[in-house]
């Protein structure tokens, strides 16, 4: 029997590191090693997969399809390990995290997972951030915010653990009566929201007129408006409420694009507390059974 290749998970954090943070040297100083002992690391790992894992173009150093691939095997085998290690270690999770979330989900299921999240994890301070996916997105490449979930315009993104596909719907108040000679009242968030651009461009393409009537960044603010039937507005079933009714083709409300959505964060920069939290992201994402996958190579 031919004897298995084992991927030294010290290996594997080092080529996640080179990749997220852009180099050598910076993932030696986050790993507390010298940047010819990085590159050996690097060598090694290539080695035992048989393939070359990185390609430099002038200072920037990219991955090869293989690295692409290895890439999302290597943050699940990390995230799984450190994962075992904390089992032992809980009483290092502690420190400030700062977690960036699209106002949807600030309210949504992950709300409860951040909740249990606290009230387990009792020295940790929880920051929580909510904006537009675009801003969440700049944020944690500039370090301001450590873990998000966020859209995604491309089916490749950095830091990108998780993905899953979530379907909008057309809400509305139950009493709403809708005319098809008049606009349709939308009510949406600030521009650059993705909800508001598959609304508008779904309407365009059934040759429906419409009308923005309300604009806020709350989703509260957004669900107050539809349920006193100022407007019609695009959201998932977690953030319908009673009161609401979902809209349909029939009525004249054709199916809405779904949204990719990803949980993203830089592994070589998070804390033991960080680490955990996305541990029970992945769970509380998972159990609600709307699609959640693991990147695939």
């Amino acid at each position: 029997m031919a004897l298995l290749t084992n991927l030294p998970t010290d290996l594997l954090r080092t080529f996640i590191a080179v990749v997220e943070l852009g180099g050598h040297s910076k993932a030696g100083a986050v790993l507390g090693r010298s940047q010819p002992a990085i590159s050996l690391q690097i060598r090694r790992l290539e080695e035992l997969v048989r393939t070359p894992l990185l390609a430099q173009e002038g200072r920037a150093i990219h991955t090869t399809p293989a690295g692409e691939a290895l890439l999302s095997y290597a943050r699940e085998m990390v995230r799984i390990n450190d994962e075992a290690v904390r089992y032992f270690h809980r009483s290092e999770v502690q420190g400030v995290l700062r977690i960036g979330l699209p106002t949807d989900y600030a309210v949504a299921f992950l709300q409860n997972t951040l909740t249990r999240f606290l009230h387990q994890n009792p020295d940790v301070d929880l920051e929580i951030h909510c904006d537009l996916s675009r801003e969440l997105h700049q944020h944690l490449r500039s370090d301001d915010l450590d873990i998000i979930v966020a859209t995604m315009p491309t089916a490749r993104m950095p830091y990108l653990s998780r993905v899953w596909d979530e379907q909008p719907i057309w809400a509305a108040a139950e009493s709403l009566e809708l005319s098809h000679a008049r606009p349709v009242p939308l009510g949406a968030h600030l521009e650059g929201c993705d909800y508001r651009s598959r609304m508008i461009e779904a309407l365009d393409a059934a040759e429906r007129r419409w009308r923005i009537v309300y604009t806020g960044p709350g989703i509260s603010g957004l669900q107050n408006a539809v349920l006193n039937g100022l407007c019609v507005t695009a959201l998932t079933r977690a953030t319908m409420m009673p009161g609401m009714r979902e809209l349909r083709e029939a009525e004249g409300f054709p199916k809405l694009e779904p949204l990719r959505i990803g949980l993203f964060y830089k592994h070589p920069r998070l804390s033991p507390a960080g680490l955990q939290l996305v541990s029970d992201l992945v769970a509380g994402l998972e159990s609600v059974g709307s699609g959640v996958r693991p990147l695939q190579g």
